[in-house]
Order: structure tokens, then sequence, then C-alpha cells
């Protein structure tokens, strides 16, 4: 599953992060060729925050969708 989103600073990382690392299945966020693991706080800090970024997750968590739809840069741009 992949879905864009848009992270608007610290407080946004901390809570996408936070309930990447609750997931049991790998999840990768990343802008062109760039992957970081979206579990890491440091590596998802090191993106550039003022672009649209892509997360891949490879499974399914309903409390994990509820931050990406939060998240979403779609909604971002309405």
């Amino acid at each position: 599953m992949d879905k864009k989103i848009k992270l608007n600073g610290i407080q946004d990382v901390k809570e996408f992060v936070t309930a990447a690392g609750k997931c049991d299945f790998d999840i990768d966020i990343f802008y062109n060729r760039v992957v970081i693991d979206a579990k890491s706080i440091l590596g998802v800090l090191s993106m550039d925050l003022n672009r649209v970024l892509t997360v891949r997750a490879y499974g399914t968590d309903q409390e994990f969708c509820k931050i990406l739809e939060k998240y979403s840069a779609q909604k971002a741009a309405a």
C-alpha cells in the first residue's frame, strides 16, 4: 500500500514514527530515490519535510491507517 503524506514538524514526525513502530510489518518512507525505515525517528527527521513523502506499508493496521489519513497529502492540499 502506498500513500502520500505531508509531515509539518517534529510533533507530526514523532506521532507518525510512534504509530509505525507499533506495526509488526515493514514500513518505508521515501522521496525520489531516498528510502528510510519509517520506524526510525532520526531517519524520518533527515527527510525534507517540505516535500510530500510517500509511505509504503507491507501490511495493514487500523490505527496506522488513521495516522496515514491524518497526514494525507491530498487532505493537506484541500
